[in-house]
């Protein structure tokens, strides 16, 4: 387990305090079962989209999300769950998306990494 510095981890605790979440084993059942009724996006660097990721997903990363979401997803009402590597960064994003008027935006705890841990499928770049 990654060790985080307490000011980021308090900007995230802050976040979380106005955000809603989700877990691996609801985003699974919701997307196994057929449920396309919400955005799943990754919000990693680059390199670690490129690594591997999950199905279905959209890639706009923190890095860039907030500049670029309006016009990839402009429907403000629509569902999106954000993850990243272990559920962080992607409280923040969801907090700047909230803030940005989107109505219906959920984190994903655990993250990638929950994913992968649970064994769940991943893509990768040569599939």
């Amino acid at each position: 387990m990654k060790k985080h510095a307490a000011g980021f981890l308090n900007i995230v605790n802050d976040a979380k305090s106005r955000i809603q979440e989700t877990d691996v084993a609801m985003i699974e059942k919701r997307l196994y079962s057929g449920d396309r009724s919400f955005t799943l996006i990754d919000v990693r660097e680059d390199r670690e989209w490129q690594a591997g990721h999950i199905p279905d997903a959209i890639h706009l990363g923190k890095g860039v999300i907030e500049r670029d979401v309006e016009k990839e997803l402009p429907d403000q009402n629509q569902e999106l769950v954000l993850y990243c590597g272990g559920g962080f960064r992607s409280a923040l994003a969801a907090d700047n998306l909230q803030k940005m008027g989107y109505k219906n935006v959920l984190s994903m705890d655990g993250g990638f990494r929950g994913w992968k841990e649970a064994g769940l499928e991943v893509v990768t770049p040569d599939q």
